[in-house]
């Protein structure tokens, strides 16, 4: 029996293995009876900007601070790749970049050779005796090709409206990076669509354990949301990230232009035309519209009769820069791209301190494993967290890796951040003390046996890069 079920989910389990009088469902099996269900809602493009991380004051999140309050914060996750597709991957998988390969935005899971015979988390719970339901932005691909057999029901994937002409982008700018408020209301919005669409389903009562995965689009650019939700916000005071003119000084080269062949703007386009503060609080009024799409589903569980019975994973892909380190959008190696909120709550899993370890996305996979009591799978590469669950000062030893590009590498421990790039740069970051990583510590003597001692770490043997076919055209960061 898993040390996470406690005396009292045992009694709440015993109660549901009694017969009902009042469901039309077909009777389950005794160990289909026994597991718990997994509802997982991950968000695209959520950095900590989240009130249960405090990484931005003014944040309205009020139902995923509550759900937070429920569970066990990991407030020192981080993603493995820091874009949509390839961190989607190694999540649904359980596998490193460096082993998959996909290191950038671009290949499909069932494209990679090395995860032809490596079921997706959904899968392998169906396998296990599961019922799946997905729907929204999950995979970046979707369920396709091979893998559209791991799910039993689709809860729908659509796409928001947005308006035939730029709002607030200058002319010039992708349609992508735009903004406003718009629609009118959220029964337009795809998220709420979806959100909906999950309650409704979580209504029913399922003749085995299910599996459901929640994708959420916002807070993804395009920023475009009901006005609702831009008037939680004054424009005009709210707070800016930390951004000194001097933080550049000491780095490397490497990522500095990471923007300069993507679609998102660089820190000075935003600048010269004056748009941090709109693009600012469009992000943040989609993060509390967001916020409203998840109390929609999480309000559905509480009333549903698996309210008790259900283990549920919050996580967001990557995380996202505003200005910080004069950069906007993702795909770096530091703090605000790679750090993620990352909570667990349900059966046997207390309340209390949030967990200052770190944790990996791919560590996703294995803990909701162990929490369900299925059998190991081998090919998983994360370490479940369970032990973390129960006790959050339960060191770890393995730090989180992030891979961006190939050959370029962070390595974020509970107190340090190493970064290492292709070309032999390096950064290091000491964060009990430079949380907002300014100072550069990488050529200090002083530091040498933590960076040798997180240089350990690097992987030894990285998986080349893989491209499709359409993306061996692009460009890669140099």
């Amino acid at each position: 029996m898993n040390r996470l079920i406690t005396a009292g989910v045992l009694a709440t389990l015993s109660l549901l293995l009694r017969p009902s009088t009042t469901s039309a469902a077909k009777p389950h099996s005794s160990q289909a009876e026994r597991l718990p269900n997994v509802l997982m809602i991950c968000i695209d493009d959520l950095n900590d900007w989240v009130g249960f991380l405090g990484g931005h004051p003014e944040a309205v999140t009020p139902h995923m601070d509550a759900l937070a309050k429920r569970g066990r914060i990991f407030a020192n996750a981080h993603c493995a790749v820091p874009v949509c597709s390839a961190s989607r991957v190694s999540v649904m998988s359980g596998v490193a970049a460096t082993t998959h390969g996909s290191y950038e935005l671009g290949p499909k899971y069932e494209d990679l050779p090395a995860l032809s015979n490596v079921p997706t988390i959904q899968q392998y719970f169906k396998d296990n005796g599961y019922y799946t339901l997905a729907g929204g932005k999950v995979l970046h691909h979707g369920f396709r090709g091979r893998l559209a057999g791991a799910i039993d029901r689709s809860l729908g994937r659509k796409k928001s409206p947005r308006p035939r002409k730029p709002m607030n982008r200058p002319a010039h700018w992708s349609g992508a990076w735009d903004w406003g408020a718009y629609p009118k209301n959220d029964a337009e919005m795809a998220d709420h669509q979806l959100a909906k669409s999950a309650a409704e389903a979580l209504k029913e009562d399922f003749e085995k354990p299910f599996f459901m995965t929640v994708g959420f689009f916002r807070p993804h650019v395009p920023l475009f949301v009901p006005p609702k939700w831009f008037d939680l916000y004054d424009p005009e005071t709210l707070t800016l990230p930390k951004n000194p003119e001097s933080d550049l000084d000491d780095l490397p080269k490497n990522f500095l232009g990471i923007n300069d062949y993507a679609v998102a703007p660089t820190h000075a386009e935003v600048v010269k035309h004056g748009k941090q503060r709109s693009m600012t609080h469009a992000y943040l009024a989609s993060i509390s519209f967001v916020d409203h799409c998840v109390g929609i589903v999480l309000d559905a569980l509480e009333s549903s009769p698996h309210a008790a019975n259900t283990v549920i994973v919050l996580w967001s892909d990557h995380g996202f820069h505003l200005a910080e380190k004069q950069h906007w959008a993702k795909r770096t190696l530091w703090e605000e791209s790679t750090r993620v909120p990352l909570l667990f709550a349900g059966p046997g899993i207390r309340p209390g301190k949030s967990c200052p370890e770190p944790a990996s996305l791919i560590d996703v996979f294995p803990t909701v494993v162990e929490l369900c009591r299925l059998p190991k799978n081998s090919r998983l590469e994360g370490i479940s967290l369970a032990a973390q669950l129960e006790d959050p000062a339960t060191p770890r030893d393995r730090p989180a890796i992030t891979s961006s590009y190939f050959g370029n590498h962070s390595i974020r421990s509970r107190d340090w951040r190493l970064i290492l790039y292709h070309d032999g740069a390096r950064e290091l970051y000491d964060h009990r003390t430079d949380p907002d990583e300014f100072q550069n510590l990488a050529d200090d003597p002083a530091h040498k046996a933590i960076r040798d001692q997180l240089s350990d770490w690097l992987p030894k043997e990285a998986a080349p890069e893989f491209k499709a076919k359409s993306e061996r055209s692009r460009v890669r960061a140099k």
